[in-house]
């Protein structure tokens, strides 16, 4: 049998600060945007997926569950446990289920991996190891969130903007699998939003989402896919250019962040790490811009070499050498490919650093929304049970 192995948290100053806690238990509610109204929604943010064992615990007393909502017991405020999986389940400590549920009392936080979170924490069997996920109400999801993507010491107008944004598209994803059993989105940048707990939290980041709360953008009363990047690099790209989706609401529109240092960038690449991330090229010779966008992203790259070629399109371009941008120009000579670009990411919908010198120059959080996301409407959330 495997036993669970204890050693003792500890719980920095930070609590101090962070705002009391008012999540709300129940049934899985999907999103209406019927009628005006403010509600609880509960996201489902897998935090460890997939591993061979997570590490779990909580600030105060909590109540550990099983499948069904039995109550085993109690685990110390400020211990952590390693939940493993075993044969038909979970271990945790002395305990075996089929899966367990982990609720602090009072208004305490649960510990998943390295991190604190609000909430409570489901941890679950799948076909390779354990997924922990937090559940966790969205305003308090928001307020993580929006630290981990801004710095939360920007214009509180930059920081509304990006709380809408990411109460989008949190809530797109959570729609978009709504058929997962398990979880409606990660906390990582890859393909969701950065979330680290309590960690990213501070006092901007409640105040913009408190003064926004329950705000989405939506068009033709539809959730819109509200994707942000870092900087575009002068221009922005219409969605169809990237992604090849067509978003009437995902225009291309001139940028504000020409002047920001982070988005200027260089990557020099040797024909050895070409040939390994390509072997099918073989010894390669040159790399050649194909395709430009109207607002000279790079559509398509092709690569040749001695043995044949490979042509990299839209975000593939991007993500396959894991470049900054497609926004570059590149240089063969010297053995070697020197590329040389301008933007932090896929350049569609809202940049961030845009936002910033929007705000400077004294847009709102409307008039930076209204700027990056055409057609759309501001339109309050409503609950249903459907």
């Amino acid at each position: 049998m495997i036993s669970g192995m204890k050693f003792q948290l500890f719980l920095a100053s930070l609590f101090s600060q962070i705002k009391g806690r008012h999540w709300w238990f129940g049934m899985l509610l999907w999103i209406a945007l019927c009628l005006p109204a403010q509600a609880s929604v509960i996201l489902r943010v897998a935090i460890e997926r997939d591993v061979n064992q997570v590490k779990v615990g909580s600030s105060t007393t909590a109540v550990v569950k099983d499948s069904s909502g039995r109550t085993l017991g109690q685990l110390p405020a400020m211990n952590a446990y390693y939940a493993q999986p075993v044969s038909g389940g979970v271990a945790l400590d002395k305990w075996r289920s089929a899966l367990f549920w982990i609720e602090p009392t009072g208004k305490g936080f649960v510990y998943i991996g390295d991190r604190w979170y609000r909430g409570r924490t489901l941890v679950v069997p799948t076909e390779k190891g354990l997924t922990a996920v937090n559940w966790v109400d969205l305003e308090e999801y928001l307020y993580s969130v929006i630290g981990g993507e801004m710095d939360t010491r920007w214009p509180l107008e930059a920081l509304k903007a990006q709380a809408i944004a990411a109460r989008t598209y949190a809530l797109y994803e959570r729609q978009r699998q709504r058929n997962n059993p398990i979880y409606d989105l990660g906390d990582t940048p890859d393909r969701w939003q950065i979330y680290k707990g309590v960690l990213s939290e501070t006092r901007t980041t409640y105040a913009a989402v408190d003064t926004t709360a329950g705000q989405v953008l939506t068009y033709k009363n539809q959730l819109i896919l509200s994707a942000f990047h870092a900087c575009s690099g002068g221009h922005t790209e219409n969605v169809e250019d990237v992604w090849g989706s067509k978003e009437d609401y995902l225009r291309a529109v001139p940028d504000f962040d020409q002047n920001i240092r982070e988005c200027y960038w260089a990557r020099t690449f040797s024909p050895t790490e070409i040939s390994t991330k390509f072997p099918e090229v073989g010894n390669p010779k040159q790399m050649i811009v194909e395709k430009r966008s109207p607002f000279n992203s790079v559509k398509a790259l092709k690569i040749v070499g001695d043995k044949g070629e490979k042509v990299l399109r839209g975000e593939e371009v991007r993500t396959a050498l894991k470049l900054r941008s497609t926004r570059f120009n590149v240089s063969n000579g010297n053995g070697g490919f020197l590329l040389q670009g301008l933007g932090f990411g896929h350049a569609i919908g809202m940049s961030q650093w845009g936002a910033y010198n929007l705000a400077l120059q004294g847009a709102n959080h409307l008039q930076i929304l209204g700027h990056y996301y055409k057609g759309v409407a501001l339109t309050p959330i409503k609950v249903s049970n459907k």
